[in-house]
Protein backbone atom coordinates (compact mmCIF):
# COMPACT_ATOMS: atom_id res chain seq x y z
CA UNK A 1 0.00 0.00 0.00
CA UNK A 2 0.96 3.23 -0.58
CA UNK A 3 1.47 5.96 1.84
CA UNK A 4 -1.88 7.53 1.29
CA UNK A 5 -3.45 4.30 1.65
CA UNK A 6 -1.53 3.33 5.18
CA UNK A 7 -2.74 6.61 6.50
CA UNK A 8 -6.49 5.86 5.88
CA UNK A 9 -6.47 2.49 6.71
CA UNK A 10 -4.82 3.62 10.13
CA UNK A 11 -6.91 7.04 11.00
CA UNK A 12 -2.92 9.15 11.06
CA UNK A 13 -2.17 12.01 8.94
CA UNK A 14 0.29 11.12 6.20
CA UNK A 15 2.22 14.35 7.86
CA UNK A 16 2.30 12.46 11.40
CA UNK A 17 3.44 9.32 9.53
CA UNK A 18 6.30 11.05 7.83
CA UNK A 19 6.85 12.18 11.68
CA UNK A 20 7.19 9.61 12.90
CA UNK A 21 9.17 7.50 9.61
CA UNK A 22 11.83 10.65 10.50
CA UNK A 23 12.23 9.59 14.11
CA UNK A 24 13.05 6.23 13.45
CA UNK A 25 9.32 5.13 15.65
CA UNK A 26 8.18 3.14 12.14
CA UNK A 27 10.47 1.58 9.98
CA UNK A 28 11.13 2.76 6.15
CA UNK A 29 9.08 1.34 3.32
CA UNK A 30 10.17 -0.79 0.43
CA UNK A 31 11.23 1.99 -1.70
CA UNK A 32 9.71 1.46 -5.55
CA UNK A 33 11.76 4.55 -7.10
CA UNK A 34 13.22 7.78 -5.88
CA UNK A 35 9.78 9.77 -4.45
CA UNK A 36 7.25 6.55 -4.06
CA UNK A 37 7.41 3.94 -0.85
CA UNK A 38 5.39 0.97 -0.63
CA UNK A 39 3.84 -0.11 3.09
CA UNK A 40 2.87 -3.70 4.03
CA UNK A 41 0.62 -4.77 7.05
CA UNK A 42 3.33 -4.94 9.63
CA UNK A 43 3.92 -1.66 9.03
CA UNK A 44 -0.08 -0.67 9.64
CA UNK A 45 0.56 -3.09 13.12
CA UNK A 46 3.58 -1.01 14.03
CA UNK A 47 1.69 2.27 12.96
CA UNK A 48 -1.24 1.62 15.30
CA UNK A 49 1.30 0.50 18.48
CA UNK A 50 3.03 3.76 18.30
CA UNK A 51 -0.08 5.83 17.85
CA UNK A 52 -1.45 4.30 21.17
CA UNK A 53 1.48 4.83 22.68
CA UNK A 54 2.01 8.16 22.05
CA UNK A 55 -1.77 9.17 21.85
CA UNK A 56 -3.25 7.22 24.68
CA UNK A 57 -0.39 6.46 26.52
CA UNK A 58 0.62 9.99 26.13
CA UNK A 59 4.44 8.23 26.08
CA UNK A 60 6.98 10.81 25.03
CA UNK A 61 8.92 9.92 21.34
CA UNK A 62 12.00 9.42 23.11
CA UNK A 63 10.94 6.71 25.42
CA UNK A 64 8.25 5.12 22.32
CA UNK A 65 12.24 5.01 20.84
CA UNK A 66 13.16 3.17 23.53
CA UNK A 67 10.73 0.57 24.18
CA UNK A 68 10.47 -0.43 20.17
CA UNK A 69 14.21 -1.09 20.02
CA UNK A 70 13.19 -3.82 23.04
CA UNK A 71 10.31 -4.89 20.70
CA UNK A 72 12.73 -5.51 17.59
CA UNK A 73 15.80 -6.77 19.99
CA UNK A 74 15.45 -10.70 18.19
CA UNK A 75 18.40 -11.33 20.18
CA UNK A 76 16.91 -11.54 23.63
CA UNK A 77 14.93 -14.05 25.02
CA UNK A 78 10.67 -13.75 25.36
CA UNK A 79 10.87 -13.24 28.94
CA UNK A 80 13.56 -10.39 28.60
CA UNK A 81 12.57 -8.94 25.83
CA UNK A 82 9.50 -8.80 27.01
CA UNK A 83 10.24 -7.22 30.35
CA UNK A 84 12.79 -5.26 28.69
CA UNK A 85 9.87 -3.57 27.05
CA UNK A 86 7.39 -3.26 29.67
CA UNK A 87 10.10 -1.87 31.85
CA UNK A 88 10.75 0.68 29.41
CA UNK A 89 7.32 2.57 29.47
CA UNK A 90 6.99 4.98 31.92
CA UNK A 91 6.89 4.32 35.66
CA UNK A 92 6.50 5.68 39.09
CA UNK A 93 9.57 7.03 40.64
CA UNK A 94 12.05 5.71 42.41
CA UNK A 95 10.95 5.20 46.27
CA UNK A 96 13.18 6.85 49.28
CA UNK A 97 15.06 3.96 50.87
CA UNK A 98 15.65 5.83 54.00
CA UNK A 99 11.78 6.17 54.55
CA UNK A 100 10.60 4.43 57.28
CA UNK A 101 7.21 3.63 55.63
CA UNK A 102 8.91 2.58 52.66
CA UNK A 103 11.19 -0.02 54.93
CA UNK A 104 7.84 -1.12 55.69
CA UNK A 105 6.14 -1.55 53.01
CA UNK A 106 9.32 -3.44 51.22
CA UNK A 107 8.84 -5.84 53.98
CA UNK A 108 5.35 -6.17 53.82
CA UNK A 109 5.73 -6.41 49.73
CA UNK A 110 8.88 -9.44 50.41
CA UNK A 111 6.37 -11.45 52.69
CA UNK A 112 3.31 -11.46 50.12
CA UNK A 113 6.05 -12.60 47.46
CA UNK A 114 7.27 -15.61 49.78
CA UNK A 115 3.63 -16.31 50.83
CA UNK A 116 1.97 -16.75 47.21
CA UNK A 117 5.46 -18.68 46.28
CA UNK A 118 6.25 -16.12 43.54
CA UNK A 119 9.95 -16.70 43.52
CA UNK A 120 11.12 -15.51 40.51
CA UNK A 121 9.01 -12.06 40.87
CA UNK A 122 11.08 -11.48 43.78
CA UNK A 123 14.78 -12.09 42.38
CA UNK A 124 13.15 -9.79 39.93
CA UNK A 125 12.45 -7.38 42.66
CA UNK A 126 15.39 -4.88 42.66
CA UNK A 127 14.60 -4.16 39.08
CA UNK A 128 11.25 -4.46 38.80
CA UNK A 129 9.26 -1.35 37.90
CA UNK A 130 6.32 -3.18 39.23
CA UNK A 131 7.99 -4.10 42.35
CA UNK A 132 8.33 -0.41 43.19
CA UNK A 133 5.06 0.64 41.80
CA UNK A 134 3.39 -1.80 44.65
CA UNK A 135 6.16 -0.77 47.56
CA UNK A 136 5.59 3.12 47.09
CA UNK A 137 1.58 2.61 47.07
CA UNK A 138 1.78 0.03 50.40
CA UNK A 139 4.04 3.04 51.42
CA UNK A 140 1.67 5.64 50.65
CA UNK A 141 -1.55 3.61 52.30
CA UNK A 142 0.38 3.33 55.50
CA UNK A 143 1.45 6.67 55.55
CA UNK A 144 -2.37 7.47 55.61
CA UNK A 145 -2.46 5.14 58.29
CA UNK A 146 -4.12 2.19 56.64
CA UNK A 147 -2.52 -1.35 57.30
CA UNK A 148 -2.20 -2.77 53.85
CA UNK A 149 -0.05 -5.31 54.52
CA UNK A 150 0.50 -8.86 53.00
CA UNK A 151 -2.31 -10.80 54.56
CA UNK A 152 -4.87 -7.86 53.23
CA UNK A 153 -2.95 -8.25 49.53
CA UNK A 154 -2.46 -12.02 49.27
CA UNK A 155 -6.04 -13.06 47.97
CA UNK A 156 -6.15 -9.71 45.43
CA UNK A 157 -2.80 -11.10 44.36
CA UNK A 158 -4.45 -14.44 43.88
CA UNK A 159 -6.71 -12.66 41.25
CA UNK A 160 -4.31 -10.51 39.43
CA UNK A 161 -2.37 -14.00 38.71
CA UNK A 162 -5.14 -15.75 37.33
CA UNK A 163 -5.73 -12.25 34.99
CA UNK A 164 -1.89 -12.64 34.67
CA UNK A 165 -2.69 -16.10 33.05
CA UNK A 166 -5.41 -15.11 30.86
CA UNK A 167 -2.79 -12.26 29.69
CA UNK A 168 0.00 -14.61 28.53
CA UNK A 169 -2.68 -17.45 26.97
CA UNK A 170 -3.87 -14.34 24.91
CA UNK A 171 -0.43 -13.39 24.24
CA UNK A 172 0.27 -16.69 22.49
CA UNK A 173 -2.42 -16.55 20.26
CA UNK A 174 -0.18 -14.32 18.11
CA UNK A 175 2.39 -15.89 15.74
CA UNK A 176 4.91 -13.55 15.62
CA UNK A 177 7.00 -12.39 18.65
CA UNK A 178 7.30 -9.00 17.71
CA UNK A 179 3.41 -9.14 17.48
CA UNK A 180 3.68 -10.68 20.86
CA UNK A 181 5.61 -7.97 22.56
CA UNK A 182 3.42 -5.29 21.15
CA UNK A 183 -0.05 -6.86 22.63
CA UNK A 184 1.56 -6.82 25.87
CA UNK A 185 2.42 -3.42 25.42
CA UNK A 186 -0.88 -2.40 24.67
CA UNK A 187 -2.24 -4.12 27.00
CA UNK A 188 -0.02 -2.00 29.50
CA UNK A 189 -1.17 1.40 27.67
CA UNK A 190 -5.10 -0.09 27.32
CA UNK A 191 -6.16 -3.20 29.29
CA UNK A 192 -4.95 -1.66 32.49
CA UNK A 193 -7.06 1.11 32.27
CA UNK A 194 -10.14 -1.35 30.99
CA UNK A 195 -9.39 -3.62 33.67
CA UNK A 196 -9.55 -0.89 36.34
CA UNK A 197 -12.65 0.13 35.10
CA UNK A 198 -14.56 -3.49 35.38
CA UNK A 199 -13.14 -3.25 38.85
CA UNK A 200 -14.58 -0.32 39.56
CA UNK A 201 -18.31 -1.14 37.78
CA UNK A 202 -18.18 -4.64 39.68
CA UNK A 203 -17.64 -2.73 43.09
CA UNK A 204 -20.70 -0.18 42.08
CA UNK A 205 -22.55 -3.56 40.94
CA UNK A 206 -21.94 -5.06 44.44
CA UNK A 207 -22.48 -1.93 46.39
CA UNK A 208 -25.69 -1.57 44.97
CA UNK A 209 -26.43 -5.08 45.14
CA UNK A 210 -25.67 -5.01 49.17
CA UNK A 211 -26.83 -1.40 49.88
CA UNK A 212 -29.28 -0.25 47.36
CA UNK A 213 -29.36 2.96 45.58
CA UNK A 214 -30.06 4.76 48.18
Amino acid sequence: MRLAELSERSGVSTATIKYYLREGLLPPGHQINATTAEYDEEHLRRLRLVRAMIQVGRVPVAKVREVLGHVDDDSLGRSIRLGAAMWALPQVPEPDEDDEYVQTAQQEVSALLDRLGWHNAKQLAPVSPAYRSLVVAVAALRRLGYDFGYELLTPYAELMYRTAVLDLDNLETYSSEEERIEFAILGAIINEPALQALHRLAQEEETTRRYGFE
